[in-house]
């Protein structure tokens, strides 16, 4: 017996290819589901690793910075000390200063200028003498201003012409008076100062230097 199909044949075709369609759309609809619960699996993931590393980076840190603040500490510790021993030191040198600064004076007193007195004001001494010429005054102020380690910014505030000696004899000489600055000896300096003042009061056997004379 032979069958005959009376659907329309177009119109199952449609329907089956709108099956197809659906089944499709559902089909890739879970596969996008699945690759967004994927790929948002993988950035959890990797988000946790790195607040890890964060936490790891986070603790180191703290730590560096508590090894910092202890330094900072200790520095101020080594800066303090180095104060008081400054301190200290220029304690010492005040003490020894008027030994410094006479031994200085007569150092670099040149041959021909005589010393008459000096009086002190804090780091700056009023130096008065008379020499036999303004040449010497002027040697004396090149000694004072570059070869004297002590000693520093001398400032010439007078000079004239004087006379010294009897009446019969006189003998012209240039009055002088300045100013000098006191450099604030250091405790090593003053050891190799006074190793070199006894050194050279071994060499001159217990005898007094010229300049030494001339101050007297």
């Amino acid at each position: 017996m032979v069958r005959i199909n009376l659907l329309p044949h177009r119109e199952e075709k449609r329907k089956q290819r709108k099956a197809a369609f659906v089944a499709l759309l559902v089909l890739s609809a879970l596969i996008g589901v699945g690759i967004v619960l994927l790929v948002g699996g993988y950035n959890a993931r990797a988000i946790a690793v790195q607040e890890q590393r964060n936490a790891v980076l986070q603790t180191a840190i703290t730590a560096l910075d508590g090894k910092i603040a202890r330094i900072a500490t200790l520095k101020q510790e080594i800066e303090a000390l180095k104060a008081r021993q400054q301190a200290v030191e220029d304690l010492q040198g005040d003490r020894n200063q008027p030994v410094y600064l006479l031994d200085e004076l007569v150092r670099q007193t040149p041959e021909g200028v005589y010393l008459k007195g000096f009086r002190q004001d804090g780091q700056r001494v009023t130096v008065d003498g008379y020499a036999q010429s303004q040449e010497r005054v002027s040697e004396l102020l090149r000694n004072l201003s570059s070869a004297s380690p002590w000693l520093e910014r001398p400032d010439l505030i007078e000079v004239k012409a004087g006379v010294i000696g009897q009446a019969k004899n006189p003998r012209k000489v240039v009055e002088f008076s300045l100013v000098v600055g006191i450099k604030r000896p250091r405790q090593g300096d003053a050891n190799d100062k006074e190793g070199n003042d006894a050194d050279g009061n071994e060499a001159d056997g217990g005898t007094g230097t010229p300049a030494a004379a001339k101050a007297g």
